[in-house]
C-alpha cells in the first residue's frame, strides 16, 4: 500500500534514442512532408554514419543516467516491505504479460491471421447495437443481452445458422493461412490437432445423445 510501480525508476534511454529525441526536431522540419515512419528511417540512417566520437557523447549520457538509475533503485527497494515488494513483483509481471499479449496480437494482424468465427449473440448485437436504447454502451449491452435471452428458438435460429456459417468461413481461411504460414517457417503459429479438433468430442457426445434418445422411444414402443 502506498507504492506502486509508477515511483519506481525508469530505465535510462539508449545511446540511440537519445540521439533520436535531440534531432527529430530538425530532421522535421526540413523532411515536412514525409511519413513518422519514413523519418525514423532518416533518422536511423543518420545515426548508423555518425562518426564515433559523436556517439561516444550519447553513450556517455547513457551510462551517467544508468549510474544514476542504480542509485535510485537501490533507494526504492530499500523502503519496500516483503509484502509490498512480493505485490510490485506480480503487478510487474502482469504489465509484461500484456505487454506481450499486445506485440503477439499486433505481429499476428500484420500476418493476416482470419478473424474469429462470431457466436450468434454476437451477430445479433452488431446488427442492433447501433439502433439500441441506450444511455452508455454498457447499458446498450445489457439491454440487448436481455432481449437476447426472451428470443424464441425460431427467432435465433438466423443469428445461429450464420454463425454455424461463420465458423466453416474461419475454418477454411484458417487452413489456407496456416498452409502459409508454415511455407513461411512460422510452425509456431499453427494450431495443433488438438486444438482443431477439440469441438469433436462434444459433437459425439451430441450425437450420441440424440441416439440413445431415439433408441430410448423406440424401446417405449
Amino acid at each position: 500500500r502506498g507504492i506502486s510501480s509508477d515511483q519506481r525508476p525508469k530505465r535510462p534511454l539508449t545511446a540511440y534514442l537519445r540521439f533520436v529525441i535531440d534531432n527529430r526536431p530538425a530532421f522535421r522540419e526540413k523532411n515536412p512532408e514525409v511519413s513518422n515512419l519514413e523519418l525514423i528511417k532518416k533518422l536511423a540512417g543518420a545515426w548508423k554514419e555518425l562518426p564515433a566520437s559523436q556517439k561516444q557523447v550519447y553513450e556517455e549520457a547513457r551510462k551517467t543516467d544508468w549510474k544514476r538509475y542504480g542509485e535510485q533503485m537501490a533507494a526504492y527497494k530499500a523502503q519496500l516491505t516483503p509484502a509490498q515488494a512480493a505485490a510490485l513483483k506480480e503487478e510487474r509481471r502482469k504489465q509484461l504479460a500484456k505487454r506481450r499479449s499486445i506485440r503477439a496480437k499486433r505481429e499476428l494482424n500484420l500476418l493476416g491471421k482470419p478473424k474469429r468465427s462470431r457466436s450468434g449473440f454476437n451477430i445479433f448485437l452488431s446488427e442492433n447495437f447501433q439502433e439500441s436504447e441506450g444511455i452508455s454502451p454498457v447499458a446498450k449491452l445489457k439491454k440487448l443481452f436481455d432481449t437476447w435471452q426472451k428470443l424464441s428458438t425460431s427467432q435465433k435460429q438466423p443469428y445461429l445458422q450464420l454463425a454455424e456459417d461463420d465458423k466453416v468461413r474461419y475454418e477454411n481461411e484458417m487452413k489456407s493461412w496456416e498452409a502459409k504460414m508454415i511455407e513461411l517457417g512460422r510452425e509456431d503459429l499453427v494450431r495443433s490437432k488438438k486444438q482443431r479438433l477439440k469441438k469433436k468430442p462434444a459433437e459425439t457426445a451430441k450425437a450420441s445423445s440424440s441416439g440413445n434418445k431415439a433408441k430410448f422411444k423406440k424401446s417405449e414402443e
